[in-house]
């Protein structure tokens, strides 16, 4: 299978390209080549490039500098989103897109005024520009009417570029005290993990495209799924597990002290949900996959980085 994927300096675009590569024809596509900063010019160079499935996992992800920079958050989350599924609807080929616990207000509990997770159906209501932009953009999936899967992650870090892990074992080597957010809670989830479901999906689609039932699958499969890691944590102790599996690798060979701080302890210019956690049922019923504790793909990150 001929792929597309977008954003292959990025985290998840890396993961992606490392885990779909020996199996299928992967088209890398960074900002050379595909500039999602400008969506005019989307539709033409995916129509030259002709793949057979395109994988979004490119984003502008800088959260705080969103509310600054709206319209170059807009581009490239909802505009240049669009496009993609006005290509994938042009060429009648389907899209894998990428989406975020921000698109949830972070704020649901149950009926004991417990937090509760979110599922598929729950309404979006973003907190900040980049969820705002991020909603966006699985919205215009919706309306292109394109063969899709648009998969919700939250946490994200891997062995690769800036994220919480690379940034806490860098912290963790340089200073005594660490104070870290312990009252926003969600499920820290690997790219590497993202990566080999998608991976899984894609086989199964493959198969169905083989078998002549293409159709039937998308019938039956197309739509919006949580994919993150399984289990809860928060920030704190997110770091805590870091900082001592790091040592037990050999990764660090000290740890700081690592206090705990409510979020309000540390502002910043976006608003951040308190409650990320998701539903997994959904994912795990429809394509049967099975998906690892964060604390297992915590390790796994880590051995890569030994």
């Amino acid at each position: 299978m001929k792929i597309l994927i977008t954003g292959v300096r990025g985290q998840l675009g890396r993961c992606l390209v490392e885990r779909l590569g020996n199996e299928h024809q992967i088209i890398a596509a960074d900002r050379t080549v595909l500039d999602l900063s400008k969506p005019e010019t989307v539709v033409a160079t995916v129509r030259e490039i002709a793949p057979d499935l395109i994988i979004n996992p490119a984003a502008y992800t800088a959260v705080d500098k969103a509310e600054s920079e709206p319209e170059l958050a807009a581009a490239v989350n909802t505009y240049a989103v669009a496009a993609l599924a006005e290509a994938a609807k042009t060429l009648r080929i389907p899209l894998i897109h990428y989406s975020t616990d921000y698109v949830y207000a972070g704020n649901k509990k149950d009926a004991d005024d417990k937090l509760a997770p979110y599922t598929e159906s729950d309404p979006v209501a973003p907190l900040n520009v980049y969820g705002q932009t991020k909603a966006g953009g699985e919205q215009a999936i919706r309306e292109s009417g394109c063969r899709h899967l648009i998969f919700r992650t939250s946490w994200v870090y891997s062995p690769y570029g800036k994220n919480f892990l690379l940034t806490m074992l860098k912290l963790a080597a340089e200073r005594e005290q660490l104070n870290i957010v312990n009252d926003q809670f969600g499920a820290p989830t690997s790219a590497i993990t993202v990566a080999d479901i998608t991976a899984q999906i894609i086989a199964q689609i493959n198969s169905a495209k083989e078998a002549s039932s293409a159709q039937n699958w998308w019938t039956a499969h197309q739509g919006t799924y949580h994919l993150v890691n399984a289990g809860v944590t928060n920030w704190c102790d997110f770091t805590r597990a870091i900082v001592q599996e790091a040592r037990l690798a050999g990764l660090l060979t000290t740890g700081p002290e690592i206090k705990g701080i409510p979020a309000i302890s540390y502002p910043t210019p976006a608003k951040r949900p308190g409650n990320s956690m998701l539903d997994l049922s959904k994912l795990k019923r429809v394509f049967g996959v099975s998906v690892p504790e964060w604390q297992d793909s915590l390790n796994e990150c880590l051995r890569r980085l030994h």
